[in-house]
Parts: structure tokens; C-alpha cells; sequence
């Protein structure tokens, strides 16, 4: 899963086609920590689609850009364009789902 930052996040998010799936987290947050596992199946479930993660204490400018309130929190982005969000540690069909919906 591919680390994002303000330095990369042009490349990795903005000119990529095609669907981005963003998990914006934390290191203290365990539903955050819940939830990794389930993105990193997905990953490899799903070659086609792009799983970056956003750690929000150490990018404020991007967690502000997303308007992280509560966290974990994914964010779908295709083509450059916000789809869909996620909050809160959801079940891996309810992911499946807003993929299937949006790639």
C-alpha cells in the first residue's frame, strides 16, 4: 500500500486513472488499526484499484484538505474526482461495495 504525503500526493492521487481508495489514519486509533488488514486483503483482491494510506497526524494539510473529523476515514477518488467516503471501521463488504460502485 502506497504511503502518501503532500510531496507525493500529486503523482499518487491526482494523475492517477482510474480509482484511488485513501485510508486516512492514525497510529493511536484502533479501529484504524482494525481496519489495515482488511485494506491489505483488498489490495490484493482487487490489482486494479489503488490503495493509499494518509497518516493524519503527520500530513495535517492533506487530512484538512480531506476535512478529517473522525477517523478512520476512507476516501474514494477516481480520475482525480472525490466519489465516495467512508468513516468509522466499516465491515470489508461494505468496502467491497462503495469499489464495486465506483472502479
Amino acid at each position: 500500500m502506497t504511503v502518501v504525503t503532500k510531496d507525493n500526493f500529486k503523482t499518487e492521487v491526482e494523475e492517477h486513472e482510474g480509482l484511488v481508495v485513501i485510508d486516512l489514519w492514525a497510529a493511536w486509533c484502533g479501529p484504524c488499526r482494525m481496519l489495515a488488514p482488511v485494506l491489505d486483503e483488498l489490495d490484493a483482491e482487487y490489482p486494479d484499484v489503488k490503495f493509499c494510506k494518509i497518516n493524519v497526524d503527520e500530513e495535517p494539510e492533506l487530512a484538512r484538505a480531506f476535512k478529517v473529523e473522525s477517523i478512520p476515514m476512507l476516501a474514494f477518488v477516481k480520475n482525480n474526482t472525490f466519489v465516495d467516503l467512508s468513516v468509522g471501521y466499516v465491515p470489508k463488504a461494505n468496502i467491497v461495495k462503495l469499489i464495486e460502485e465506483h472502479k
